[in-house]
């Protein structure tokens, strides 16, 4: 039996901070350096129809391979993720917390990948959902994507 992949169409999602600039560093207070609070989200373009959105940070550069910061679904449908406010349910990190971990790269410059999903439905998963499990249960859901992408490099003294 031939096996035919769906063809993903997903509507582009606008991404944008005020808290830093595609491609550009991030700031500090963002960061294990820093205050290690969330960074501000703008979301344009969210279709009529989506009933929530989901979001994953994460650092494709990591020693071991990529690295999630926060995981989070269900966030209320918003153009705007206000700073350091939690708005969903938030799964688990790859530090093994429920919440953001900013930037904290061990060494060199690290890319950073906000990425945000709209989802047509509500999730319902447990609080110890890592990235994977969030991917594998949104993967039917998704009607529009988008990610914004930040640098950070640790000055170590």
């Amino acid at each position: 039996m031939m096996h035919i992949a769906k063809s993903i169409d997903y509507k582009l999602l606008g991404i944008s901070s005020t808290s830093f600039i595609a491609g550009g560093e991030i700031p500090v207070k963002y960061t294990c350096d820093g205050a290690n609070t969330s960074p501000s989200l703008d979301i344009k373009g969210i279709p009529e129809e989506a009933i929530c959105l989901a979001l994953i940070m994460d650092d494709p550069d990591g020693p071991i391979g990529t690295w999630v910061h926060w995981v989070v679904w269900n966030i209320p449908v918003t153009h705007h993720i206000k700073e350091n406010e939690i708005h969903g349910v938030e799964g688990l990190n790859d530090f093994q917390q429920h919440h953001y971990g900013g930037p904290c790269p061990p060494s060199g410059t690290h890319h950073y990948y906000f990425k945000i999903y709209a989802l047509d439905a509500l999730l319902d998963l447990p609080g110890i959902t890592k990235q994977f499990q969030l991917e594998k249960a949104m993967s039917e859901h998704i009607i529009a994507y988008g990610e914004l992408m930040g640098l950070y490099t640790r000055n170590k003294q």
